[in-house]
């Protein structure tokens, strides 16, 4: 007499099949909420930037981190010191990266925080416990447009705008969605620009068929 054979029927299999589809569906869509979260953080963090400036000009009639008179304007407050004499002159001096705690562009943090427009801390040091990061943990910086930072494709003109914005640390698939939620689409042109994190100045930005989903990328724009 032959034994009773065990087994899984047809229908059983093909319920464990529909409850495995239906999680890898929800695993999915949850990182696709969570990448979509995250384009989200950063292109706050670009349009933030702007409004910052804006406030605190229509508050003090000063660029942050330009403001000659920041001392009086908010407590505590430090004045740039370099470069020497251009202080008050309209302009955001110093690179958006820059790491001279003296710097207009480094200050300007400090300045927008003293005044109630931004959260952080206003003691002034050169490392990511004074700068804001992102939510990739890279920085976030501004500089005025003047300083030539990515040549446009017609190798004879720059990035425009009176300011410039750069995120760092953004992976490639995030700077490509970022590009299309907030300019052309494409990634060398347009207000908005992704670079190499070694990107020198004067350089083209990187095309968008050549952007490497898994490599991190600075995004900037100009506003």
């Amino acid at each position: 007499m032959k034994g009773n054979q065990g087994g899984f029927t047809l229908v059983e299999i093909a319920i464990v099949l529909v409850i495995i589809g239906l999680l890898l569906g929800g695993v999915l869509k949850g990182q696709e909420l969570i990448n979509s979260a995250k384009v989200k953080n950063f292109a706050t963090d670009f349009r933030n930037v702007p409004l910052f400036i804006y406030a605190y000009q229509d508050k003090f009639r000063a660029l942050p981190g330009d403001d000659a008179a920041v001392a009086t304007h908010v407590t505590g407050g430090t004045q740039a010191t370099t470069p020497a004499g251009s202080q008050g002159n309209g302009v955001i001096n110093g690179n958006w990266d820059s790491v001279t705690v003296t710097d207009e562009s480094l200050l300007f943090w400090q300045h927008v925080r003293l005044a109630g427009l931004a959260t952080g801390s206003t003691v002034v040091a050169a490392n990511n416990t004074y700068w804001p990061v992102n939510a990739d943990g890279g920085r976030i910086g501004v500089e005025s447009g003047s300083a030539n930072y990515i040549l446009n494709t017609d190798n004879t003109t720059f990035l425009q705008g009176a300011f410039v914005i750069c995120s760092s640390g953004i992976l490639g698939k995030f700077a490509k969605q970022l590009d299309i939620t907030m300019d052309d689409g494409n990634t060398q042109t347009g207000s908005m620009r992704v670079v190499a994190l070694n990107h020198t100045r004067g350089q083209l930005a990187v095309a968008t068929n050549a952007i490497v989903d898994a490599t991190s990328y600075t995004v900037c724009m100009g506003v």
